[in-house]
Parts: C-alpha cells; structure tokens; sequence
C-alpha cells in the first residue's frame, strides 16, 4: 500500500533531498497531478528516488517539464538530460540520483510505472504528495 504524506518524503538533509524538494514544489506549483515519489536508495543503482506525476495534456505536460528543469537550475542542481520534451506524452528528465516521469494520464495508466517498482519491493517506500 502507498503511503500519503502531506510534507513529502522522509527528513533527509543530503543535497539530493534539497534537490527532490524542488521538484516536488516545482511540480506541485505547475499543478501536476498525482505526485508519487518513490525511494529506491538501497534498491537500484539507477537513482535515489523515482518521481511520478501526470499531466492533462501534451501541451501541460511539457511545461511541467520545463517547469521542473528551470527550477532545477536556478536551484543550482545543474542541466538534467531529457527524453520526450517535444512529444509530451512522456517526459523523462534524469537529474542525477532522481528520476522524473511526466505522464498524460493514458500513457501513465499504460505503462503503469508505479506498479513496477513495488512490485517485490516495500510500496510503503512510496510517498504521494
């Protein structure tokens, strides 16, 4: 089961915790949908914590994402490589120890990410926000 919190993920004082509480704000204040943050540390190499949100359209979508990599740098976190930023069915943005996926709601309900990575995992981990 997917835990809910109203302030996030658990204290972490890491610059990764700076840098996944910007993009929660940022998505948060683009009036994303369905924040989840997943936390893998200890469970992939891949990345820190997983973020998943959904956006109403190709066109929201991309703004998030533009919205979250604008934050990103101005918070001093750097340039994030991205994936899918002219389409906006899916927007990937890899910002080092997270990873960002922005979703229209058909194409998250598709690949249903968050089903994934709970799978034989602790979904208790997972935050929505």
């Amino acid at each position: 089961m997917l835990s809910a919190a109203s302030e996030g993920a658990p204290s972490d004082p890491s610059p990764q915790r700076a840098a996944i509480d910007v993009v929660i704000s940022s998505l948060e204040d683009s009036k994303g949908e369905e924040i989840l943050t997943i936390d893998l540390k200890g469970k992939s190499a891949l990345a820190d914590y997983l973020v998943i949100v959904s956006g109403r359209s190709n066109r929201h979508v991309s703004a998030v994402a533009e919205h979250v990599l604008s934050d990103l740098k101005e918070g001093g976190h750097g340039s994030c490589k991205v994936e899918g930023l002219q389409n906006g069915d899916w927007v990937l943005i890899d910002a080092g120890d997270i990873i960002v996926h922005i979703f229209r709601p058909e194409v998250r309900a598709f690949y249903n990410l968050e089903k994934m990575w709970s799978v034989g995992g602790d979904a208790g981990d997972a935050t929505v926000h």
